[in-house]
């Protein structure tokens, strides 16, 4: 793992800056993304190190939010929270995290990820299916059962049907990812 930093010093720093129950989210989608990883040949341990840093910014106030990480279009203007996942990889990085991998799991675990990180997907899969959540179980066991991409492509597009659903528009990162994960094999 690239780091100019102890993975013990990351979980005291993201620790300090999160509420307890963030906090345990954090552990549970860490633990999960390690899990994961390990049973689709990936790395645990940089899996482990993104689920640590992918909420760290998430309780940060829209100022501080906004200062780490500008809007860079529309989505992101009207909804500043959907900024915490650059906001956290600016964290990272000032904190010494150099594994570009990692880094860009933390960013995308909020819109997804090029299918080509691996990590990034069982971080974003870790997210929406840790078992505190209570919903998408099935997700999580499609990727224990060492079927990552296709526990993925269902992840993206049930969160895409939901905020449809919603009314919510799409980032556009999200709809990009959704329609390359449409055309992957």
């Amino acid at each position: 793992m690239k780091s100019t930093v102890s993975t013990a010093e990351l979980e005291e720093r993201v620790k300090a800056l999160v509420r307890p129950e963030r906090w345990a989210h954090i552990q549970r989608v860490a633990a999960l993304a390690r899990e994961i990883a390990l049973k689709n040949g990936l790395d645990g341990e940089r899996a482990y190190l993104a689920g640590l840093l992918h909420d760290a910014a998430r309780d940060l106030g829209e100022e501080e939010l906004l200062r780490l990480a500008p809007p860079e279009n529309e989505v992101e203007r009207a909804h500043p929270l959907s900024l915490h996942g650059r906001a956290a990889r600016v964290l990272a990085e000032a904190w010494g995290v150099e594994d570009e991998e990692v880094l860009e799991a933390v960013e995308g675990h909020v819109y997804g990820v090029d299918p080509q990180n691996g990590l990034g997907m069982a971080l974003y899969i870790a997210d929406i299916s840790e078992p505190g959540r209570g919903v998408n179980g099935e997700i999580r066991e499609l990727a224990l059962s060492g079927r990552l991409l296709e526990a993925y492509r269902l992840a993206v597009g049930n969160k895409v049907a939901y905020l449809t659903a919603k009314g919510v528009p799409l980032h556009p990162k999200t709809l990009a990812v959704y329609r390359r994960l449409q055309d992957a094999p």
